[in-house]
């Protein structure tokens, strides 16, 4: 099974793969490995020839093979991209495994064939699946956990050539969570309002992200760990009044992250700022402050918070009954969380 950069990195190098088979819940990667081949593989003027995009819902097996099969007009290779592959009709059937595993054998050299499957995943232990894993380039792509955004932020700005603070990155990773889509695309904002070379820190970020400078998960956080009662309050009921901004459930999911990160500390045997942070998945610098929140959360705190926080997580998708407006839920919740 091949590693999202290991590909990329090959792409880049102008090294091409017969036939790609891109799955999973994560879409970022499949889709960014896919822009990559559209913008490398065949330059502007044999696109027009020779890359077809196709789409699962408009196609069968049967057609996608027959333009893999065909040679290529006036270049040396053709693209054949699926998009939407696990709309694709027939996967279980035995007729269009068969066709499928036939060209996996013995695929045309002159054609890069691209199934991006979104979303789901094909049974590996099935035959067309172990087919799929020993003869393409066979990509499993999986969500990213939250304490890997932190890492996934700066690896993508490194790659992109742009140097980000600790803070901006953590502005950025508290605010955003782990929608590598939007996480990109902010990035790529930036970017354009920086100058070359210029080092983007979280004032930059609070102008061009949209994200406000004194009321947002990050500084609510901070509330949080001080037991700063009056500042969470005034978050809170800035986020109530800007809704679309601040989603219920984001600010769940980004609460839930913090405790959980304050349950590692409590479960670490060191309290080395360096031990946690490799622990919890942040810089050193912001690890200290997770420290000196465990002081004011004791582990039986912190395990009851946890509790808080799926509690309201249910009654805000009408689970648990008492339906209340988001804005009421949060503050209720934080208010739990902090007394």
């Amino acid at each position: 099974m091949a590693e999202y950069a290991e590909i990329v990195r090959d792409i880049q190098q102008g090294k091409y793969a017969p036939v790609y088979f891109l799955q999973g819940d994560e879409p970022f990667f499949i889709d960014n490995i896919i822009e990559h081949i559209e913008n490398n593989a065949l330059d502007d003027a044999q696109k027009s020839f020779n890359q077809y995009v196709l789409y699962g819902k408009e196609i069968d097996f049967a057609q996608i093979l027959t333009a893999a099969r065909k040679y290529p007009m006036m270049g040396e290779r053709q693209v054949v991209i699926v998009k939407e592959a696990q709309e694709l009709r027939g996967w279980n059937k035995e007729e269009n495994q068969q066709l499928l595993m036939a060209y996996l054998e013995n695929p045309l050299a002159s054609t890069i064939l691209v199934f991006g499957y979104k979303y789901k995943t094909l049974d590996k232990r099935t035959k067309v699946g172990k087919s799929l894993e020993k003869h393409a380039v066979f990509l499993h792509s999986k969500k990213i956990y939250d304490n890997q955004v932190p890492s996934w932020i700066q690896s993508y700005s490194s790659a992109r050539q742009v140097k980000l603070t600790s803070k901006a990155v953590m502005l950025l990773a508290e605010n955003i969570g782990n929608n590598l889509q939007r996480l990109s695309n902010e990035i790529e904002k930036l970017l354009l309002n920086v100058k070359d070379g210029q080092e983007i820190d979280e004032r930059i970020v609070h102008k061009y992200v949209g994200i406000s400078k004194e009321y947002n998960t990050f500084e609510l956080q901070h509330a949080l760990s001080s037991k700063n009662m009056a500042k969470a309050i005034k978050i809170v009921n800035y986020f109530a009044s800007n809704p679309s901004n601040n989603p219920l459930i984001l600010t769940i999911f980004n609460l839930f992250s913090y405790f959980s990160k304050l349950l590692l500390v409590h479960q670490s045997s060191s309290k080395d700022k360096n031990t946690i942070s490799k622990a919890i998945g942040v810089h050193p610098f912001f690890a200290e402050e997770y420290v000196r929140a465990s002081s004011h959360y004791s582990l039986p705190v912190v395990l009851r918070n946890i509790e808080f926080i799926h509690d309201a997580d249910l009654r805000s998708k009408g689970i648990n009954g008492n339906v209340r407006p988001d804005g009421e839920l949060l503050k209720e919740l934080v208010f739990k969380l902090m007394t």
